[in-house]
């Protein structure tokens, strides 16, 4: 039993908006199949951590999520700022169940167990927040919270998991490093980071947390081992 994570997956099954024209991306949807059944056990957990398809509505996202269903292991789902299929948590598990998705989970607000670990997180939002954004970045702020207090009442250590990354080259997202901190987290994993600005993902520790970019393309399309 292995925890992984990816982020950035696009898949768009159902839509035409594929990723294949950008460079590094050729194939991605087959390439991330083929990785993801080289390492990943049916036991195992996948946090997919935003951005997991271009659909519009929750419907339209069927043709993907039967995509991530033949694949192994229980998949947690997380918002992006691509997610615009993305609903209440209600009406999201609602369509899972009804669709037979037994195995996809949504993470919203929440936490879920995984051996001595929570796994929490949130959507997050940019380092570099306008004012008239200010609202937006502070509702990710709480839910990050509401998470991380969740995953603690377990008992267990939490995990984070973000879409936006916390710190970016020079750049920091105070509001969400100031709950990391908080709460003494000490791994955080993020996405949204394509290409060129993925050379200025911040890899190490920061103050203390471990960060790590797992943009799909970032890591040649394979699902990252968090905990082993």
């Amino acid at each position: 039993m292995a925890l992984f994570a990816i982020a950035d997956t696009h898949l768009s099954l159902g839509e035409d908006k594929k990723m294949d024209k950008f460079f590094g991306w050729e194939n991605y949807e087959q390439r991330i199949r083929d990785n993801w059944l080289a390492i990943v056990k049916p036991a195992d957990t996948v946090v997919l951590a935003g951005d997991i398809s271009w659909a519009m509505r929750l419907s339209e996202t069927l043709a993907d999520f039967n995509y991530l269903h033949e694949l192994p292991g229980r998949k947690i789902l997380m918002k992006g700022n691509h997610d615009y299929w993305w609903s209440t948590k209600k009406k999201m598990d609602n369509w899972l169940t009804q669709n037979g998705f037994d195995d996809m989970w949504i993470l919203f607000n929440n936490s879920y167990e995984y051996g001595g670990h929570a796994i929490c997180g949130t959507r997050g939002w940019s380092y570099d927040c306008p004012e008239d954004e200010q609202t937006v970045l502070l509702r990710e702020v709480g839910r990050l919270e509401a998470s991380i207090n969740a995953g603690l009442q377990t008992g267990k250590e939490p995990i984070v998991f973000l879409h936006y990354p916390p710190v970016y080259g020079d750049y920091v997202c105070s509001e969400i490093v100031e709950v990391l901190l908080k709460y003494g987290i000490k791994k955080c994993f993020y996405g949204h980071l394509h290409g060129a600005a993925g050379r200025k993902a911040f890899a190490g520790s920061y103050e203390g947390i471990e960060m790590r970019l797992i943009a799909a393309d970032h890591v040649k399309f394979f699902p990252q081992l968090i905990v082993g």
